[in-house]
């Protein structure tokens, strides 16, 4: 991964952002980015796509990653906003509001997927770009961690979705939450379309029957 970020150095080109997100399939909360750049040859062994580490295991290395950055930051896009805007667009305003927020300009941005955003820095789409790029890698683990933090407090407010467990994604224990208690403000109403229909068409049929 190292050698992948490093086959982008030029006489122009010194500093490497990596991008990524986190929370873009959740039928809850906000989509977070993160960006990092690091020093030339930074290594921290187990850092990759945060999808293959364990919970445990990112929390473990985000001090690593925090401590051997230049610089990093975080930009989270609300529910509302993804309901009005669409998730690819949300998740994209969030990997461009996090790279305004680096104390440090790149000179060029990594960003994961197939998708860039406007801007005066040179930005690369690399697909898969959180198991291919170190600092995507990073940049991955620190969103998902803020997320989920994001998510386990909120759960307190709303414990009957169990967020602190499912992180607001569609499992089936969050589904059945939300066709009993109905959604809560913080629900992505686009997200719901479907699982709302079928508890409708569900709550009908049982009326027939009675």
């Amino acid at each position: 991964m190292n050698s992948f970020d490093r086959s982008f150095l030029k006489e122009h080109i010194k500093l490497i952002a990596g991008t990524d997100e986190a929370g873009r399939g959740p039928l809850a909360g906000p989509v977070v980015a993160a960006s990092v750049i690091f020093p030339e040859n930074t290594r921290i062994r187990g850092v990759k796509d945060s999808k293959l580490l364990t919970e445990e295991e990112r929390e473990e290395l985000l001090p690593k990653i925090l401590n051997k950055a230049l610089t990093y930051s975080v930009a989270a896009v609300s529910h509302g906003e993804i309901d009005r805007i669409n998730i690819l667009q949300a998740s994209l305003l969030a990997m461009s509001t996090a790279i305004k927020r680096l104390k440090i300009r790149p000179d060029l941005i990594l960003v994961d997927g197939n998708k860039i955003f406007g801007g005066n820095i040179p930005a690369l789409p690399i697909i898969d770009g959180d198991a291919k790029s170190f600092s995507i890698g990073a940049a991955s683990i620190i969103a998902k961690v803020t997320r989920d933090r994001i998510m386990k407090r909120l759960c307190k407010k709303f414990p009957q979705y169990n967020w602190s467990s499912n992180k607001g994604y569609a499992t089936r224990e969050h589904i059945e939450a939300i066709k009993v208690y109905g959604p809560c403000v913080l629900h992505r109403k686009t997200f719901l379309s479907k699982i709302l229909i079928e508890q409708t068409e569900l709550e009908f049929q049982e009326e027939l029957i009675d």
